[in-house]
């Protein structure tokens, strides 16, 4: 119903309603009935005053029942302003956040690591001692880096009591567990608080001393310095890759820069045939360990191997 409609529907029901009230108050006077022992006059101005409470009320259901907008405005609107309200919270700090990732002020990133230890429970009264210690640790470095060079004086780092709770049951099993604290989102410079959680997985051998863990193949006659950094990187994201397939925590590989650009310039001096480049593990390494590679240069097994 539009808005000129109500009101005239309105008005018509009001008047016709104020009629109606009057003539009965007129002839409750005039009868000079009493209700609820209340003199006649009373009683007149008592059905007078219903008669107008009847309108308001009518009046106000009507226009309920037709328009949804007042509807909405009456019984959901400090709900609405509450959505709003949280809306604007959270589109300023995200214009913030975005404003701090063009500055470069993101001191951490989501999901960067803040601690990483290895655990190894022989008894439960362990458990919680060992949680604490690494939960120091990461509140140590997110002081570092959110609020460097104050006193870590209280804890910033925010953790949820449920994420605690399931962390100290599954190491309260016996066993050795590689445990992980992670931010939670993105912090700024000069941040409160730091939001993370745990990440918990068995520690298993990831890699072997001496072990391939990835190789790839390279045509030395169709290759410039170009393609071999293309084909290097490559290597070294299908070894991240692989080492994160097989349960590693560790956020990167550790490798000699130096090295590799050695190896380069030894590829670039070959001419013809075809080579592997494998990646090697330089060490035992487990489950919250840094995998170390190097990079070695043998002969193609394709072409040793020909069809």
């Amino acid at each position: 119903m539009s808005g000129w409609l109500l009101i005239i529907a309105l008005l018509l029901l009001g008047g016709v309603l104020a009629t109606v009230g009057d003539l009965l108050g007129s002839r409750v006077g005039k009868a000079r009935l009493s209700v609820f022992n209340l003199r006649p006059r009373r009683t007149a101005v008592l059905i007078t005053v219903f008669t107008g409470s009847l309108i308001s009320t009518i009046s106000l259901g009507l226009m309920l029942l037709v328009d949804r907008q007042l509807r909405v405005g009456l019984f959901e609107l400090d709900a609405i302003q509450a959505r709003i309200q949280a809306g604007e919270k959270e589109l300023k700090q995200l214009e913030k956040n975005l404003y701090a990732l063009r500055r470069g002020d993101v001191v951490i990133s989501s999901g960067q690591p803040l601690a990483t230890s290895t655990i190894n429970v022989d008894n439960i009264e362990q458990v919680n001692k060992e949680i604490e210690r690494l939960l120091q640790r990461a509140n140590f470095e997110a002081y570092r880096r959110v609020l460097p060079g104050q006193n870590p004086s209280k804890r910033i780092l925010l953790v949820l009591k449920g994420d605690i709770k399931r962390l100290e049951e599954i190491i309260s099993n016996k066993g050795s567990w590689a445990v992980n604290i992670r931010s939670l989102g993105n912090v700024l410079l000069g941040e409160k608080a730091v939001y993370a959680f745990p990440e918990v997985r068995p520690n298993i051998n990831i890699a072997r001393k001496g072990e391939v863990i990835a190789r790839t193949s390279i045509k030395v006659d169709k290759m410039n310095q170009e393609v071999l950094i293309k084909q290097i990187k490559l290597l070294l994201a299908s070894t991240s890759a692989e080492v994160k397939r097989r349960g590693s925590l560790s956020t990167g590989l550790q490798f000699n820069a130096n090295s590799i650009n050695n190896l380069a310039q030894e590829l670039l001096k070959i001419k013809t045939g075809t080579v592997d480049i494998e990646a090697i593990s330089l060490r035992n390494s487990f489950t919250a360990d840094p995998v170390a590679v190097s990079m070695q240069i043998r002969p193609s097994s394709d072409s040793q191997n020909p069809d």
